[in-house]
């Protein structure tokens, strides 16, 4: 069962600033695990920073105090300007339709964590959704995707299959590509843009916390081409 979340409870994005976080939001570091096969298959909690009322975590990943804003922001002379849709989520997503279930993809929200490729990729499951061993893998890799880039449609009710969270947000962890990624928001963190425009409320969202994201305030992936790091990261074990 939820917990009722605070009523100022959200993500403040500042203009080339940081997101000043409100509502004592919890801050948890995730890490991608992965299988022998370098697949990412699951989630895999990690510390829980000092909760506190009101934080700001840095945007243009260049604070010496990651995840939180030092203000190097002022002096690298970020530029944060929003450039992803704004449309509601279903308004940018292609619908693909399978014999029991359906999938929504809105590509430039991948955040490249890459759970939707164990067992022949997500796409390719969604044929065989009628098959109960393929309808299991199915929704737990569009589930796992932490950007909300895949959601899984049942076709007899056509409502969304989400997993459950409470209202927190996870710092990412990529050990098997070497680097830290995305801010991950859970169970519906309202995200009030720069000019006050406010996003729409989603289960899953990530946001871009490398800075050099093409589609902010959202992930794209480039944190993996920069190999951004927030001095947590790990090496894979080989």
């Amino acid at each position: 069962m939820h917990e009722k979340k605070p009523d100022d409870a959200k993500v403040q994005i500042s203009e080339n600033g940081p997101y000043v976080v409100t509502g004592g939001l919890p801050l948890t570091r995730q890490t991608i695990g992965v299988n022998a096969a370098g697949e990412s298959v699951k989630w895999i909690p990690g510390e829980t920073l000092p909760q506190q009322a009101q934080y700001a975590l840095c945007r243009c990943g260049q604070s010496a105090d990651k995840p939180f804003c030092d203000g190097a922001h002022a002096k690298a002379g970020f530029d944060g300007t929003e450039t992803a849709s704004r449309e509601p989520y279903q308004n940018q997503a292609k619908l693909m339709e399978g014999p029991s279930m359906s999938l929504t993809d809105a590509e430039a929200l991948c955040a490249f964590a890459r759970f939707c490729d164990p067992h022949g990729q997500v796409w390719s499951l969604l044929s065989e959704t009628d098959h109960p061993s393929a309808k299991k893998y199915f929704i737990q890799e569009a589930c796992d995707c932490p950007s909300g880039r895949l959601v899984v449609w049942d076709n007899a009710t056509r409502k969304p299959i989400e997993p459950e969270y409470e209202p927190s947000i996870g710092l990412i962890e990529d050990p098997a590509n070497t680097c830290s990624g995305p801010l991950w928001l859970r169970g519906g963190i309202r995200v009030i843009a720069a000019d006050g425009f406010e996003y729409e409320v989603r289960n899953r969202v990530t946001l871009c916390r490398c800075g050099a994201s093409q589609n902010k305030p959202f992930c794209d992936g480039t944190h993996v081409s920069v190999k951004f790091s927030d001095g947590e990261v790990t090496p894979r074990q080989k």
